[in-house]
């Protein structure tokens, strides 16, 4: 199993449930699950495992599986739209890459973090900019739980504000959120919603979600992201 067949699959549930297909992506991972354990335990890897008297582990396979796969899904599904709106998006690992296009090369350049002396890529899994100027609009992280990747998220999104030269470039999370830090209701938010509620630029959810400005439901991203185009024209 590969991102072609998740691909397919996500596809599948799109015709099925058109516009709110996004809500059906954690069940879909679920439907997959079973399936890639099965595969997992007859590939060449587990098979060498087992000839060296260990026994694989299909879980802890699949977890890596999941979450790299996660990413490049919603790189897929948000591409073609953010293009639409007369951007370009980049991964944070092509930006990490030793050698880059001119574009590439001036869209690193105005993301750069400085640390006195030195200067370092923030860690971004989408970086959205403006294609000419290369000027970076947004950074993106997309994770299935929050944990601590929405305070290094929200780090980042600090350091950038500090600096004149990159105040203005958006920070935004994008998550499946299956923990349920952002939609489990009780006396008080966990700690993860007030974290995204002040200190990002949107959180958005793909499950339903009780909404306020900050943290949305998942379409809301494309959104948000043509008012501020629109805004800056």
């Amino acid at each position: 199993m590969d991102f072609q067949d998740l691909k397919a699959a996500y596809n599948g549930k799109r015709a099925q449930y058109g516009d709110r297909a996004y809500l059906h992506i954690s069940e879909l991972f679920d439907e997959i699950r079973e399936q890639y354990k099965q595969e997992y335990l007859t590939s060449p890897k587990a098979q060498r495992l087992i000839a060296q008297g260990k026994t694989p582990d299909p879980e802890q396979s699949w977890k890596p599986f999941k979450g790299h796969n996660f990413e490049k899904l919603i790189a897929y599904i948000v591409k073609e739209e953010i293009e639409s709106l007369g951007l370009r998006v980049t991964t944070g690992d092509s930006l990490a890459r030793k050698r880059l296009s001119p574009e590439l090369n001036k869209v690193y350049r105005n993301l750069l973090v400085r640390y006195g002396e030195y200067a370092i890529l923030p860690d971004a899994d989408l970086v959205i900019y403006r294609p000419g100027s290369c000027e970076v609009i947004g950074i993106v992280s997309h994770k299935i739980t929050l944990r601590e990747r929405v305070a290094q998220t929200a780090y980042w999104k600090l350091k950038l504000a500090a600096d004149c030269f990159t105040c203005h470039i958006k920070g935004y999370f994008i998550t499946t959120d299956e923990d349920g830090h952002l939609t489990k209701r009780g006396p008080e938010p966990h700690r993860n919603r007030i974290i995204v509620e002040h200190e990002l630029d949107g959180t958005y959810v793909l499950r339903e979600v009780e909404e306020s400005e900050k943290v949305k439901s998942f379409p809301k991203f494309i959104e948000d992201l043509r008012k501020l185009v629109s805004n800056a024209r």
